[in-house]
């Protein structure tokens, strides 16, 4: 565990009433602000169309960067956002994009209205840099984040900010990714808030500092001068709203537009029934040559219109799998906006009143200076928002008008590949580097009415894109050989979760071997879980096939298809690391899907078959995962009755059940999820299951019945495609609870074998088989 270092507190950032910020400011920096009664005397029309107007302004915002950006992590990722703040920095309006970052963009203005408003001070005319992602702005130092005060007669009005991922800002390795890092000074600097425009001039000696540190300073000091266009942007078409409404109103609709976030979601979750619902996760391996399994744990309370996130339990710092409070808070945000807020305006400034965040210091999602966190938003703040998804998705499954917004977790995490070297295909040889942004196409969870979307994405990049192949191999010296969906990589369910992809790379255009670092998770212990009892996702998996034949096959005019036909050795790669391809030998990717919703027994055969039509289900996956016989693309009815009948029967001989189960009435049942339902009975809430009314314990005091199972992951269906030995050593398997009287799967997931259920943490369990 790293320890913090005396004095680094000055840079942590939190939250901050407003009342205290707004006392705290200096009286040489006069704020424009507004009166309730201003708030409430907006009529509904205006305050409609300057909310839209803001709207615009992050949207504009978004479109300036991009066409100023050469950098495909902007211009074809979308990962990147913006944000207009009020005069404090409370987001009243918030970008599309990488929504993690949502989490993030307002603590650093606190810290810098906290921090900066007398020395150097805060201007007309400023903008301010930061890459540290104590202060905030980002979740590791890649995101760097410009943003200005914009003024109204002298006042402080409110906020810009434009913020994207950066190829390469230093550090020991490539793209600023070191693997093997065990503090923040093996990765890039961290620079608290530095005024970088100063009375609408670019300060050149902190530009100069800025892409110095960069391994591609050209297209570092592109993206600052995009970031600074973008924010002019933001602030001319600001102002134009002013000038026509007066910023009175202005600033009156801003206020609203927080408080009826707010007050929506707090009426939202009003309606839901107070509980508690938990969620643990895992990330293999912190580092280089760590062969260990590091948790992440979150106990989700909801009382009346408010959430309580705790996360205590949580593993103590390690390696580079660390994120600060922003990326903590910015996992938050990745799960909360599309699952509650997705039919509420994004005015984040007002959503973040509605919870609460409790961790302790020096734990991986919320890491103490100087821990490594350049893995932060992509590991410990992605698998924090998939278990915070878990847990918001346990609680909307109570509720069948809300099941829309019930969903499995999405791809699990994000693979990271990042190569460079020496593109030898012009006249001149010139040094490249990037990250290969393919892993975009990740599978989308399963829902209770609907599949997840093959291949559609990222759940925190709402418009992301997945890169186009001949721009890849037009702008660096690699060759796409494949890049495909892969079948079964979606979880089995009732529904089943999204398909991912793979995609496989060769050196083209160099004779020098490419440079690559490797981080991800997912790969020994599944990110992508299941609902319900639905199964998880693919386990990631990457190779470098050593000593290939591809120049050969070229030069013949054949196109390799799988690994199998490219020859050599295939070199199995770790969760991290640093390596290399050579000419004529491939690089891998196969990154993860969804997972999927509810027993896979239960999904309707002929939507089996039609997934083994599309390949995105295998035959042989549709009986083993499924119990489906699938014959030349259509159903065998009779084989797949019997082969259901035998695959229930397997689960029930597990163990002793202990004979007949009690079996009660349902009228009146209140849905739990997919499989459960709560009876009021005798003066308490019963658990029963709603496919065959078994009785299975009392949900007052959290108690069930279940046949528990635990055996090897390959049980857990073919999109298993790791032994979790060859990254760790801790053991790990296959779980599966069951209901007594119908076998039908309450909960499935890959885990490690010491890990503590969540949905049965104080269960009696009815039987425990071991295989």
């Amino acid at each position: 565990m790293t320890m913090a270092v005396p004095g680094s507190e000055r840079f942590s950032s939190r939250p901050i009433d407003p009342a205290t910020l707004a006392a705290q400011l200096p009286a040489s920096l006069p704020v424009h602000t507004v009166t309730q009664e201003q708030i409430d005397a907006v009529d509904p029309l205006t305050y409609e169309v300057i909310r839209h107007r803001l709207w615009s302004v992050t949207d504009e915002m978004g479109e300036a960067l991009k066409r100023m950006s050469g950098s495909p992590i902007v211009t074809d990722a979308n990962d990147f956002d913006f944000a207009v703040s009020d005069e404090l920095g409370q987001e009243v309006q918030v970008g599309l994009y990488n929504t993690m970052l949502v989490g993030a963009v307002d603590l650093a203005i606190y810290w810098t209205l906290q921090h900066r408003a007398t020395n150097p001070g805060i201007a007309e005319g400023d903008m301010f840099l930061t890459n540290d992602p104590w202060v905030g702005g980002g979740l590791h130092q890649n995101d760097a984040m410009v943003y200005q005060p914009v003024f109204w007669e002298g006042e402080l009005f409110g906020w810009t900010s434009a913020i994207a991922h950066q190829p390469d800002l230093g550090g020991v390795g490539l793209g600023s990714f070191s693997p093997a890092a065990q503090d923040v000074f093996s990765e890039s600097l961290p620079t608290p808030p530095i005024k970088v425009v100063r009375d609408g001039v670019l300060q050149e000696d902190v530009a100069d500092v800025w892409v110095r540190r960069s391994r591609v300073p050209m297209m570092i000091g592109l993206d600052l001068r995009a970031k600074i266009g973008s924010n002019t942007v933001g602030r001319d078409r600001l102002l134009a709203v002013i000038e026509q409404y007066g910023a009175d109103t202005v600033k009156a609709v801003m206020k609203r537009m927080m408080s009826d976030a707010e007050s929506r979601l707090r009426g939202k979750l009003t309606d839901l029934p107070d509980g508690t619902w938990r969620a643990t996760g895992y990330q293999d391996q912190s580092h280089s040559g760590d062969r260990g399994l590091h948790k992440i744990t979150v106990e989700m309370r909801k009382a009346g219109d408010h959430l309580t996130f705790d996360f205590t339990g949580t593993d103590p710092q390690s390696g580079v799998v660390n994120c600060t409070y922003a990326g903590m808070r910015g996992g938050v945000m990745l799960a909360l906006l599309p699952i509650l807020a997705g039919d509420i305006p994004w005015s984040a400034g007002g959503l973040m009143r509605c919870f609460d965040l409790v961790a302790e210091e020096g734990t991986i999602n919320n890491a103490s200076f100087p821990a490594a966190v350049g893995r932060g938003p992509i590991g410990p703040a992605w698998l924090t928002g998939n278990l915070v998804a878990e847990c918001l998705s346990q609680m909307l499954d109570q509720a069948p008008e809300l099941d829309a917004h019930v969903q499995s977790a999405c791809c699990g995490t994000w693979d990271t590949a990042v190569i460079a070297g020496l593109d030898q295909r012009g006249a001149v040889p010139t040094p490249f580097l990037s990250i290969l942004m393919d892993p975009m196409a990740g599978g989308y969870g399963a829902q209770p009415q609907a599949d997840g979307m093959d291949t559609g994405g990222l759940f925190c990049i709402p418009m992301g894109r997945v890169p186009d192949v001949e721009m890849t191999e037009f702008l660096y010296p690699v060759l796409a050989l494949w890049r495909r969906e892969e079948p079964d990589s979606g979880g089995p369910g009732r529904r089943r979760g999204g398909v991912s992809a793979s995609m496989a790379v060769t050196p083209h255009g160099t004779s020098f071997p490419i440079g690559l670092v490797l981080a991800s998770n997912g790969k020994a212990v599944s990110q992508n879980n299941g609902l319900a009892g639905g199964y998880p996702g693919n386990t990631g998996v990457e190779y470098i096939a050593r000593g290939a034949e591809v120049t050969t096959m070229l030069g013949a005019g054949r196109l390799p298809a799988d690994l199998a036909e490219v020859g050599g050795a295939a070199e199995l790669q770790p969760c991290y690391g640093e390596t290399y391809v050579a000419p004529g030998e491939v690089f891998t990717m196969f990154w993860q899907g969804g997972g999927g919703y509810g027993d896979p027994l239960t999904r309707e055969p002929e939507d089996v078959a039609r997934d083994v039509r599309e390949e995105k289900v295998t035959a042989a996956a549709a009986e083993q995962a499924y119990g489906v016989v699938v014959s030349n693309g259509t159903v065998d009815p009779g084989a797949t009755e019997s082969r259901r009948r035998e695959l229930r029967d397997a689960r029930r001989s597990r163990a002793d059940v202990g004979g007949e189960r009690e079996t009660i009435d349902l009228t009146g049942a209140r849905r739990l999820d997919d499989n459960l339902v709560a009876v009021r009975r005798g003066g308490a809430e019963q658990v029963a299951c709603v496919h065959c009314a078994t009785l299975l314990g009392s949900g007052a005091v959290g108690e069930l019945d279940l046949v528990r199972y635990e055996g090897p992951v390959s049980d857990a269906g073919p999109q298993v495609v790791d032994d979790a030995g060859s990254y760790v050593d801790g053991a790990v398997h296959f779980r599966q609870y069951c209901c007594p009287g119908c076998a039908v799967a309450v909960s499935t997931a890959v885990v490690p074998v010491d890990h503590v259920d969540d949905v049965t943490r104080t269960s009696r369990v009815l039987a425990d088989a071991r295989s």
